[in-house]
């Protein structure tokens, strides 16, 4: 269920209509702004005086922090020493105004009208207030903020007053506040910082004329920052200008003669300039420099190239939503603030909260390379490339933690700053080998959508080798798992299981990463021999270790439960009794806040999505039914405490036909921080998950996938939705899908001609020519049981277990038969054991399966053509004149034995193998492999069956049902015809048509 909006619904704006102390926190942080290096929270020009703790002021610098030693109660060997803090640095934006010498303060006086706009088409931060002092005098306000997307050192703010009612004086001071600092955690992990009292010290102020600035350094990092500002007064009325200087401040000040109806305004250029990008004899010059030229350019020109700007990423990235304005306005809330979120200098990345609040002390965590980088790689792809340069710079520092900790290769920090680990935490931190593979399946994903083969000589390759190497290192190959390669005492990305053997999501990832970098280097040894040998000599590569990437591959262990057919998080995951949901109080939510470690690391539950994630990224080594059957496992004991989990949610039930799922959870995920769903936007947006919103459209609904280098997609559209429209950036194209209840088109807007795959259909794009694909459903295909829908084999199977269970004593008449109608062969003899409580070891069970099936190959010898049931033959010969493919989805794994003493194979386009399906019906696994291997969308297929197990099973599919048979068990089916003579293409059809529109 949606939860109530806080803002106004707007296609371009987040609007606050009115001032509200209890919910100014969550305002700084939806109001801010930024451009991926400077971030400013949503504070007032004119500071607060509010309650204390009900507001945060903050303006932060990407990659500029502050490290203490940490501090241990018990320490060991390897853990991570250093704490890495994004530092809350001088506060530019002070522009305190004063009536005569009242104070202009929201707390004081009365406010008339207050409005505050996050304009995200024009990337400006808007604020309308009406307000009257004490003595009654009234100004109207005007006061407009811009963080510059095209220099990154530079913000702009226009300060307009005009007075109603009054003629008199009006102070404005422009200031530079040095006297800053952080906010310290409360006892949750995941806000505030370690730091406490100032840590930016200063070290030098100068002011001349209008301009102002404050050098400081930082305490243990010693990086230098300026901070400069420039001012300019444009107004009819006499005034006079002075400066003020104390230890932390810098304070130009305008003494105005105001005349009623006469506007007054002020334009204030700040500049952050720091020794983590220049030399530190350059900064003054530098930020003098950024404030003057800004000052040339004035604010309405720097406003217009703002615009501009967000003009050629809007047209590349937008998403229109038509049929629902409160998504339309999250989904460009969240692209807008990953915007002004993300680094794009190749020597920064992006925070889990951005640049909005002290969230996680502003580190990088893996959700950069899994959730944000495929945003800006399919719509901004040299931003993802700045990105992956960022984890190339920071390879040094990987090789020394590898190193550190007593491994081969490169290891990459779990959370960091600048590249060391600075998680305290090993656990849920360090053990988190996974980041690994994260990384290189981006650095994959790029090559795969820009073919950069230069960033990959240059940059690419050593880092996919040096990770590699990790994996052979800390892996082995265990003989109680038949020589395959484990690896052990890890945590996968639920944080709620940790140091595990065999997490899957782990050693899918790690298998990925070895195929891939095995790959790779056979392929620039033997295209580009010059770079590779240089990279040989550089980090000591030698076929040898190419070659036990190789095998680490080939022998990787992905545990697996044949019983429930399912794969468990890790080996031991399924040993462990399930949370207790049904008595854990909601106010218990997040359970890492309420109960320690310990005591979650010993059920079954999850913080995030682990093995559902695996599903996705890793989504072509599982069937269809795979994925249904572990999203319907996991997703009950998934918590979501972590912001990442609901859009993989999102994206794997849009995949597997759980339509409503797929949509409610993408809500949540679109507007997590608008209506701040878990309650903590005021520490800072939650950046992966906007960048989720983005994914839960374009990888769910639209079902774009990217495995093979190939461009896939399989749209669908929520309910309530009339379309939806997006581009996608590719090989050096820009792609348009243009979705609606009836059609997608595919249109190519910039590029060479260029093949797409509309499921498996491959579709050529020319230059702004559209290719239509109907989406109305259509019949397509019909999939046969075989036993009493094609043939009636059932009374051959009767007979062979009649003889079975005589030999071995059960009871055994027809009533008891009708249970193995539908079921495969173990799991009838199972049933059959059961009646007689036999117990027999597994290899005792496959034997006399066995010799059940050889009493039933005699007997079926006999089947002729005269065996088919009435009508079918008829009906296979109309489908297959009508262009409607044909499936066999039998538990038989005689079937195709049958069907060829029936002479009717040439019929059938595909016969599933029993053999291969890891669970019988009722599970939709063998309708679903039929589907799949058709090529087809299960909602334009047909499934006849004769029993409940298989009615069931084509219902599971999300197929239309039709059961044949007087029986009541078939109550599930669409339809039930009481013999196949009934059957025939107009019936299909109609019965289709009826189903669809319904």
């Amino acid at each position: 269920m949606r939860k109530k909006s806080i803002y106004p619904y707007s296609e371009w704006e987040i609007v606050e209509e009115s001032f509200d102390v209890d919910s100014n926190l969550q305002d700084e942080t939806i109001f801010a702004i930024g451009n991926g290096y400077i971030g400013m929270r949503g504070n007032f020009e004119e500071g607060y005086s509010g309650p204390e703790g009900t507001s945060v002021n903050g303006t932060y610098l990407n990659g500029f922090y502050e490290s203490e030693p940490i501090i241990y109660g018990e320490e060991a060997y390897g853990y991570a020493k250093y704490s890495q803090t994004m530092l809350n640095v001088t506060d530019g934006k002070i522009i305190k105004l004063y009536i005569d010498d009242e104070p202009f303060d929201l707390f004081k006086g009365k406010i008339l009208s207050y409005k505050r706009i996050l304009d995200m088409k024009n990337g400006v931060l808007i604020r309308r207030v009406t307000w009257e002092s004490a003595t009654g005098k009234r100004i109207e306000l005007h006061i407009r903020r811009l963080v510059s997307f095209n220099d990154k050192h530079l913000v702009a703010i226009s300060y307009e007053v005009l007075p109603l009612n009054f003629d008199g004086k009006i102070t404005i001071i422009s200031s530079l506040n040095g006297k800053v600092q952080n906010q310290v955690t409360a006892g949750d992990p995941r806000t505030g910082s370690v730091l406490s009292g100032q840590v930016l010290i200063t070290e030098d102020k100068r002011q001349f004329g209008s301009f102002g600035a404050i050098k400081q350094r930082t305490r243990n990092t010693q990086f230098t920052l300026v901070c400069s500002m420039e001012n300019e007064l444009e107004t009819d009325n006499p005034y006079e200008m002075q400066s003020e200087l104390e230890a932390d401040w810098v304070a130009i000040k305008y003494i105005v003669e105001a005349k009623q109806g006469k506007k007054i305004q002020l334009s204030k250029y700040i500049s952050y300039h720091t020794s983590r990008d220049y030399p530190e004899e350059k900064l003054l010059e530098n930020a003098k420099q950024t404030v003057e030229k800004a000052k040339i350019s004035g604010f309405e020109s720097l406003l217009a190239q703002q615009k501009q700007y967000l003009e050629q990423f809007w047209y590349r990235t937008d998403i229109e939503i038509d049929g629902d304005l409160a998504l339309q306005q999250s989904i460009r809330f969240n692209e807008f603030h990953l915007l002004q979120s993300v680094g794009k200098d190749g020597k920064t990345n992006i925070g889990a909260k951005g640049l909005t609040g002290e969230g996680y002390e502003g580190h990088y965590f893996w959700d950069t390379e899994t959730y944000i980088l495929p945003f800006f790689l399919y719509t901004n792809p040299e931003i993802s490339k700045k990105l992956l340069e960022y984890r190339f710079n920071t390879l040094n520092k990987a090789r020394e933690r590898a190193k550190e900790l007593s491994h081969k290769g490169a290891l990459y920090a779990w959370r960091t700053i600048d590249g060391a680990e600075t998680s305290a935490y090993y656990p849920a931190g360090t053990a988190q080998y996974h980041i690994n593979a994260d990384i290189i399946y981006a650095l994959k994903r790029y090559m795969d959508a820009t073919d950069d083969i230069q960033f990959f000589l240059q940059k690419g390759a050593e880092m996919l080798f040096e990770t590699a190497r990790l994996w052979v290192d800390i892996g082995n190959y265990n003989p109680r798992k038949s020589n395959r390669f484990c690896i052990n005492d890890v945590t996968g990305p639920d944080e709620y299981t940790a140091i595990v053997n065999n997490n899957v999501y782990t050693n899918l990832m790690a298998k990925s990463h070895l195929e891939y970098a095995y790959k790779m280097a056979n392929l620039i040894k033997e295209k580009y021999p010059k770079e590779y040998e240089a990279l040989v000599q550089k980090i000591g590569l030698s076929d040898i270790e190419v070659g036990e990437w190789k095998k680490a591959a080939e022998l990787m262990y992905i545990p697996y439960d044949e019983e429930l057919g399912i794969y468990p998080q890790d080996d031991s995951f399924l040993d462990k009794a399930v949370w207790d949901f049904k008595n854990t109080p909601e106010e218990n939510y997040p359970l890492l806040l309420h109960y320690h470690p310990l005591v979650i690391y010993r059920y079954q539950v999850l913080k995030q999505a682990d093995l559902v994630l695996a599903l996705f990224l890793q989504g072509d080594s599982f069937t269809l039914a795979e994925k249904k059957r572990n999203f319907e496992y996991y997703e009950p004991i998934t918590t979501h405490d972590s912001s990442l989990s609901p859009c993989i949610h999102s994206i794997i039930a849009a995949e597997i036909g759980y339509d409503e799922k797929a949509y409610q959870y993408f809500a949540q995920t679109a507007r997590m921080d608008l209506d701040d769903y878990n309650g903590n936007v005021k520490d800072g947006i939650h950046s992966a998950a906007m960048a989720g919103a983005w994914m839960s459209i374009v990888y769910g609904f639209a079902g774009l996938r990217d495995f093979d280098g190939k461009l896939k997609f399989n749209p669908i559209i929520p309910d309530g939705w009339k379309g939806y429209r997006f581009k996608v950036t590719f090989k050096a194209r820009l792609i348009e899908l243009n979705i609606t209840k009836e059609e997608v088109i595919y249109k190519l807007l910039e590029g060479e001609p260029i093949t797409i795959y509309h499921l498996n259909q491959a579709l050529t794009l020319e230059l702004d020519k559209e290719v239509k694909v109907n989406l109305t459903p259509k019949l397509e295909a019909v999939i046969f049981d075989l036993d009493g829908v094609i043939t009636d084999t059932a009374e051959y199977h009767f007979l062979a277990w009649k003889k079975l269970a005589d030999k071995i004593g059960v009871p055994f008449d027809r009533e008891f038969n009708e249970k193995l109608k539908g079921i495969g062969r173990l799991e009838s003899l199972e049933l059959i054991l059961n009646q007689g409580n036999k117990k027999l070891t597994e290899q005792e069970k496959l034997e006399l399966a066995k010799e059940k099936n050889e009493y039933y190959l005699e007997l079926i010898q006999g089947i002729t053509p005269a065996n088919l049931l009435p009508g079918i033959l008829p009906l296979l010969k109309e489908l297959k004149e009508n262009g409607i493919k044909i499936a066999l989805a039998s538990a038989s794994k005689n079937a195709k034995t049958v069907i060829d003493k029936l002479q009717i194979k040439e019929y059938f386009d595909y016969v599933v193998d029993a053999a291969k399906i890891k669970k019988g019906k009722p599970d939709p696994e063998i309708f679903m492999t039929a589907a799949e291997e058709l090529n087809l969308p299960y909602q334009n297929c047909i499934g006849i069956e004769d029993a409940e197990a298989g009615i069931l099973a084509i219902k599971a599919a999300k197929m239309m049902a039709i059961g044949v048979g007087k029986t009541d068990s078939m109550k599930e089916a669409d339809l039930i015809v009481k013999d196949t003579d009934e059957l025939t293409l107009e019936l299909l059809k109609q019965r289709f048509s009826i189903n669809n529109k319904s």
